[in-house]
């Protein structure tokens, strides 16, 4: 008894905070369903992680003096040695996109980097509010609507913000049926979210299909080698998943790869979870910039879908390039949601899935990108 009097003694507000976060992450995980595979194990994390005079961070070992423990080790080991494990997840993420509609219709490459506008956006803010350079940058990278590129890319810039850019960026991914209805809404009329779209589809053979990730890799590669790890992993996956010799592989790296990485990621990031990191005015202004983020990738795509309407006969439903964003596939199918409440039989989804998955690489794209040029810089 005494010894519970002096650990519930022992603890801090901003810890009592922080245990509040942790259940709220775990409610809208399981009740919600937001997520979850992230989103729950980083709750428990983030109370675990801040727990008086927890283990999981570090211990004493009689004869060894303090060593790390659990998830300090998983952090250290698996995302601040070698980046791996964000690395490996793309492994799993490249196995399980279908790149058809995006080859079938090419054009749809645009809108993927159209909707990262968000990133820029973001870290114009960031830097107006005060971050540096590289917490600015990592920051905005929330507006590749990816979480891994975002844990990725704040890592290598050893950001100061692993933790809360880890929780905006999920926590927005997982609102993205929320959010990017009122960012379309802002920008677009109602006889524009009418447009009907006719879906010819393209003659993607197997051929294509294994030549597109390695011509892809090979591209970015001379262009932004410092995102080649990104794309590099994504594309490996795609191509255990196209080649057609390797199904048992491809159902390894999109289930039991994925899943394990995720978990385990989920868990360690809250290694940066701790109270006196996290509670904080920055916390909540990434919080805030994270949704500025999301916000103008989605009109970003939009915008530029309206732009190109301009000069072609068969116009664009505008809401197609809201789908350019990285979080697949819950975008093309909030946009379908939406043409299909707008007007019953309007079927848009195979040109938002083409745009889905073209933000997919956008994304790692953008991510190596703005290592490249912020490491260039300092």
């Amino acid at each position: 008894m005494e010894f519970l009097i002096e650990g519930i003694m022992s603890v801090t507000w901003q810890q009592l905070v922080m245990y509040g976060i942790g259940i709220l992450l775990i409610w809208l995980a399981i009740k919600k369903e937001y997520e979850p595979s992230l989103l729950l194990p980083m709750g428990f994390g983030a109370i675990l992680v801040n727990l008086p005079n927890t283990g999981v961070l570090n211990q004493m070992l009689e004869g060894v003096g303090e060593t790390s423990g659990i998830i300090e080790w998983l952090f250290e080991v698996g995302i601040e040695a070698a980046e791996a494990m964000p690395i490996l997840l793309f492994i799993g993420i490249g196995a399980m996109i279908d790149f058809g509609p995006l080859l079938s219709k090419p054009v749809m490459f645009l809108f993927g980097a159209a909707a990262q506008f968000g990133i820029f956006v973001a870290i114009l803010v960031a830097c107006l509010l005060g971050f540096d350079l590289k917490d600015a940058a990592s920051i905005g990278i929330i507006g590749a609507a990816d979480g891994p590129t975002s844990i990725l890319v704040s890592q290598i810039l050893k950001s100061n913000y692993i933790g809360p850019i880890a929780v905006a960026a999920y926590s927005y991914m997982a609102l993205v049926p929320i959010v990017q209805p009122f960012a379309i809404k802002l920008v677009t009329t109602k006889k524009e979210r009418r447009i009907h779209m006719d879906y010819e589809p393209g003659q993607v053979n197997k051929a294509m299909r294994i030549a597109f990730p390695i011509v892809v890799t090979l591209i970015v590669g001379m262009i932004a080698p410092s995102s080649v790890a990104l794309v590099g992993f994504l594309m490996f996956g795609n191509l255990i998943r196209e080649c057609g010799v390797l199904g048992t592989m491809s159902d390894t790296a999109q289930n039991n790869l994925a899943n394990l990485i995720t978990l385990l990621l989920g868990i360690t990031i809250s290694f940066s979870m701790q109270a006196d990191r996290f509670v904080n005015v920055s916390t909540l202004l990434i919080m805030v910039i994270g949704l500025i983020a999301f916000v103008f990738d989605t009109i970003g795509g939009v915008l530029f879908a309206k732009f190109l309407n301009l000069f072609l006969k068969k116009k664009i439903n505008p809401m197609v390039g809201a789908a350019g964003i990285s979080a697949f596939p819950m975008s093309s199918r909030v946009v379908q949601k939406m043409a299909q409440k707008e007007e019953p039989g309007n079927i848009i989804l195979m040109h938002a899935a083409g745009a889905n998955v073209s933000g997919q690489v956008a994304s790692v794209i953008a991510g190596g990108l703005v290592i490249s040029l912020i490491t260039q810089y300092l």
